[in-house]
């Protein structure tokens, strides 16, 4: 059996979530999908499940930080190009994220960020395959 990884946030509003991460190209598996929470297929055998505060709640007797004033997470997710990661954020928009830092470029890696509806900020990079990169080897 291979692992898997399941990130668990909590949200304030489960379809606005879902029509963010929907609206990028993410798959929603309706298999552990519900009023309460959806699955965010981020990549073979990693999910992001965004769960209603209410319920999140019931996992966890801490206190559940607000994204809008402090971070509770850095989340960063691989693209595999630099036009993917262009192509995301410009979706990421349209969907109501909004931009948070400027895209960088290092040659061998590029990146963006936006923000989601909680403020939760998510990166999109592209880097380099090492075997094409001599920076690597530095």
């Amino acid at each position: 059996m291979s692992r898997s990884i399941f990130i668990n946030l909590a949200t304030k509003d489960v379809a606005a979530s879902k029509r963010l991460f929907e609206g990028i190209g993410f798959a929603i598996n309706p298999k552990y999908s519900n009023d309460d929470c959806i699955c965010v297929e981020v990549a073979q055998n990693i999910a992001v499940l965004l769960i209603s505060e209410q319920h999140f709640k019931h996992f966890t007797p801490k206190h559940i930080a607000n994204s809008q004033d402090s971070a509770e997470t850095l989340l960063c997710i691989g693209c595999e190009s630099r036009d993917e990661v262009d192509a995301m954020v410009a979706k990421a928009i349209l969907f109501g994220a909004k931009v948070s830092r400027e895209a960088e470029d290092h040659g061998m890696m590029y990146s963006r960020w936006f923000d989601d509806y909680e403020g939760r900020s998510w990166e999109l990079a592209y880097i380099e395959p090492p075997e094409s990169s001599q920076k690597f080897a530095k």
